[in-house]
């Protein structure tokens, strides 16, 4: 799969992840503290605000049904199952950047729900980025890449190959996603959660570029 993609993909992978690692930075050093670009914190904190406060509890369920929805929103946009020229991958950016700016208003204005539109542009984006590398990459979350350079190495070890190429996306994903964090931090600082605005206007460059690069090609 790895060798059937672009070598723009190594730079789009760091961008997505770094985008997403601002927009978990943000979710969890606000007010909700919240985890909004996985939902395994999320099922577990349900777990748990099931048995003591069931509005903290509607709140969850809130955050992983977004969360779903813009997974939805992708497989509905997109075809097939490998990255191809003329897919929406554009007009889904652009969303996932209407989502963020969004959000980030609303929470300014101290409506916590406002977090479900953050967890839907992480869902739209791991979606996308899961589509277009044929359900090998995740951007938004690193349990997966982990188990996988583990698995990696585990076989290299005992002589099989080494995929490179794979290893190094990995490696920018994860360089992308503590970037993106350490980003996250320090604009929370200074900005709170308009911090929000910054992934959400990468996300619209991003979109236009795609935009441009497409029509500029086909």
């Amino acid at each position: 799969m790895f060798t059937k993609l672009p070598k723009w993909v190594e730079y789009g992978a760091f961008t997505l992840a770094f985008i997403a690692g601002m927009v978990n930075a943000v979710g969890l050093l606000g007010f909700e503290q919240q985890a909004i670009s996985h939902v395994s914190g999320s099922i577990t904190s349900l777990a748990i605000e099931l048995t003591t406060n069931i509005n903290a509890a509607l709140f969850l369920i809130a955050i992983v049904l977004s969360f779903i929805l813009g997974s939805t929103l992708t497989g509905l946009m997109l075809s097939g199952g490998s990255l191809k020229l003329g897919r929406h991958y554009d007009t889904l950016l652009f969303i996932e950047g209407i989502l963020l700016l969004v959000s980030a208003q609303l929470l300014q204005h101290s409506y916590p729900y406002a977090l479900t539109l953050a967890s839907a542009a992480c869902g739209l984006q791991n979606a996308l980025a899961t589509n277009y590398s044929g359900a090998v990459v995740r951007t938004t979350h690193l349990t997966g890449i982990f188990t996988d350079l583990g698995l990696m190495l585990g076989k290299a070890l005992k002589g099989e190959a080494f995929d490179s190429r794979k290893c190094l996306v990995f490696v920018l994903i994860i360089a992308g996603f503590l970037a993106g964090g350490v980003a996250g931090v320090l604009l929370f600082k200074l900005y709170s959660v308009l911090t929000l605005v910054f992934p959400g206007i990468f996300c619209i460059v991003l979109s236009i570029t795609y935009r441009v690069y497409r029509l500029s090609v086909l």
